[in-house]
């Protein structure tokens, strides 16, 4: 088992606040542990790898050493960063949290890393919103043809902030706004404008999680459904002045876990082995020039200041 002496202590003291035996609470465990198996037509299948979404999805990007991140782009997008095996104390809004731990039953040495986490509350749910509220378009997947029409917003930002905003702002009182409409605005420029905003919220918990922990990130790597999504990926690599790497699997949630119970009941060796499994889609390089970079930034960070605590002011 992996216990950390610090939480302990703070678990005794709050199962004993809340007068909870901890005779009743179940083991604790690595993510990669053989817990049991289930019947399945006269097999006996082994469950050996359990993980949370988001550390699974790391784990499957092979995310193992400090520095290294990835982010899903979701209904909402979700970013962490390997912090290596010290926990990072967030000043700038993120939640820090422990990542996936393989187990020892292959031969694999248990080590504990720790990560930092950034979730942006409206992703795709923009593009979806675009589709079913606003029927700009009936297929999500026809966002990238319209954002490729223009050349640029025209001005236009869009800040998706339906249900307040996440990190790094944690703002519950901030609205959904679109700004610098002109009469030459079409659909396609807030078409753009919104796929856009899903690449700025993601460069916004980049630079948080840089400020937390000195590290500036060389590349990152991306998946789930959005990041099929050539423009925006692009774009993110633009905005941001990085590479992007996408995986043959962007469903990299599912193979983290993969990856866990493989090494548990010894399928694989170990780290080196899962790096070498780990096969590049498609990689997008930044082409932005860095004042062109500064200037949309600048222009973001204004349209989310007008946005802020919208549904707190007095009518």
């Amino acid at each position: 088992m992996l216990y950390n002496i610090h939480t302990l202590e703070w678990d005794e003291q709050l199962l004993g606040m809340l007068g909870i035996p901890r005779t009743v609470l179940p083991e604790v465990h690595e993510s990669g542990y053989l817990y049991g198996a289930v019947p399945v037509q006269g097999v006996q299948i082994p469950i050996a790898g359990v993980a949370g979404d988001q550390q699974a999805a790391l784990f499957g990007q092979t995310c193992f050493e400090a520095g290294e991140a990835k982010n899903t782009y979701g209904t909402g997008c979700f970013l962490l960063m390997n912090t290596g095996d010290k926990p990072v104390a967030s000043q700038n809004g993120l939640i820090t949290t422990l990542a996936a731990c393989p187990g020892g039953a292959s031969g694999v040495k248990p080590k504990i890393s720790y990560a930092l986490e950034g979730s942006v509350f409206t992703g795709g749910a923009v593009v979806q919103w675009l589709r079913d509220e606003m029927r700009f378009f009936t297929e999500s997947h026809e966002s990238e043809a319209y954002a490729d029409k223009v050349a640029d917003t025209g001005g236009v930002y869009l800040v998706p902030a339906f249900s307040g905003l996440g990190a790094p702002y944690w703002d519950m009182y901030a609205r959904g706004i679109i700004v610098g409409i002109t009469r030459g605005t079409k659909r396609e420029h807030i078409i753009r404008a919104a796929l856009e905003a899903i690449a700025y919220e993601s460069y916004d918990l980049v630079q948080a999680m840089e400020l937390d922990t000195g590290i500036h990130l060389s590349e990152l790597s991306v998946d789930g459904g959005a990041s099929q999504n050539a423009f925006l990926m692009q774009f993110q690599a633009d905005i941001l002045g990085i590479s992007i790497r996408r995986p043959r699997v962007h469903e990299t949630t599912a193979l983290g876990a993969c990856y866990l119970a493989g090494l548990t009941v010894g399928l694989w060796s170990g780290l080196d082995t899962l790096r070498k499994l780990w096969a590049c889609d498609q990689r997008f390089d930044p082409v932005m020039n860095g004042e062109r970079r500064q200037s949309l930034l600048g222009g973001w960070h204004r349209a989310v200041s007008h946005s802020r605590g919208w549904a707190n002011i007095p009518v």
